[in-house]
């Protein structure tokens, strides 16, 4: 499975991101109590710490891509979004300013550009360690259409470990030119930088952690052409990582191949929740219940209220007009996150009747 970046380039046309869902001025989240927002003021500082990306290919062609400022002379972006270019620079609120160098981290997909004199107003570098499932988050970017920010709000659906951090998995659609964009916690801190999705209508929406940014600005600069490698999510379909593996097997109910990958990813990192849940999933679906709830149940001892879990274990309990367990996992759910629950309701209308006849698999 090959997954796609948000920003075209001549050589990568099929890496063209679905504008199904594009990013709006501002999308709410029915969770999220309205004391809670950010304030207007907050996204107008937040807002101030972007800049659009241009580039220049060999070619004669042009790219597009966003950045956020993280000192007043660095701005962090995504390398796909520079690579094959023969020329980078920033435009800040309409002025034009060339990239003096770069710091990169090109398996990570993480470049810094050093800008000269643009007197950038940078943004607070947040923990990405400490983010937790459904948290909500604030998603600003700068699509190729755009003259100015587009601001989403989105949650944490998933976290998966790898080299010493964690990809961020979320649910707010990416738009062209919006590779590089940051995505900042409630408290106005950069946490992470949208950098890819998986393929197809439903896709998956990654990001990378501020982390790793921090560990690149120990890294030296050097100039724009220096040889560098794929990203992680740029390799060959065998390569990348577990996560990225089991998408397309587990929205088309390819059951033994998701089953084979779960397997392999289990072997590999055996104290994470998330390979168990493919595997609990791939189990139910093949016939083997229970060994599925065994996992399940595994799971949730690990992680009581892991939110994947519960809306499978709800889903069984409707099929098995488990009245019991269905009322103890939808208050589980609900408690603990109240728009994952409205979207299990939404998606299926028999939980009101306390009855079904047939179980798909959840939507993440």
């Amino acid at each position: 499975m090959r997954l796609a970046n948000c920003t075209p380039s001549p050589s990568r046309l099929k890496n063209v991101c679905s504008l199904t869902a594009l990013l709006t001025v501002l999308v709410p989240l029915q969770s999220i109590s309205e004391q809670l927002w950010p304030s207007d003021d907050m996204l107008y500082r937040l807002r101030e710490s972007l800049m659009k990306v241009n580039t220049t290919t060999r070619s004669g062609g042009h790219g597009f891509g966003t950045a956020v400022a993280i000192s007043a002379e660095k701005a962090v972006t995504n390398c796909h979004v520079i690579a094959n270019a023969s020329g980078v620079s920033i435009t800040k609120w309409g002025s034009e300013y060339a990239v003096d160098a770069i710091q990169s981290d090109w398996a990570h997909d993480l470049c810094i550009l050093t800008v000269k004199y643009a007197d950038m107003k940078p943004a607070l570098l947040g923990d990405s360690t400490k983010l937790t499932y459904e948290q909500p988050l604030i998603s600003i970017s700068m699509p190729s259409d755009s003259p100015a920010p587009y601001t989403a709000m989105t949650h944490v659906k998933a976290l998966y470990p790898m080299d010493n951090e964690q990809v961020i998995r979320t649910q707010t659609a990416f738009a062209i030119g919006a590779s590089g964009s940051p995505v900042f916690d409630f408290d106005g801190r950069l946490v992470g930088i949208s950098t890819f999705k998986s393929p197809g209508r439903n896709a998956y929406y990654y990001n990378m952690p501020v982390n790793w940014v921090k560990t690149l600005l120990m890294q030296p600069e050097h100039a724009l052409d220096a040889q560098h490698v794929l990203p992680f999510w740029d390799a060959p379909d065998a390569q990348q990582p577990f996560f990225m593996q089991v998408v397309l097997p587990y929205q088309f109910k390819q059951w033994p191949t998701l089953m084979g990958i779960a397997q392999q990813w289990l072997a590999r990192e055996p104290n994470n929740v998330e390979p168990q849940f493919y595997m609990a999933e791939a189990q139910y679906h093949s016939g083997q219940q229970t060994e599925a709830l065994q996992q399940y149940q595994a799971i949730l001892q690990r992680f009581p209220d892991h939110p994947a879990t519960l809306k499978s274990l709800i889903l069984h309990a409707l099929q098995t007009h488990n009245d019991a367990d269905l009322i103890q996992y939808q208050q589980r759910l609900q408690q603990s996150y109240p728009t994952v629950y409205a979207q299990l309701q939404e998606e299926t209308p028999s939980l009101g009747q306390g009855a079904s006849t047939s179980v798909a698999p959840p939507s993440q």
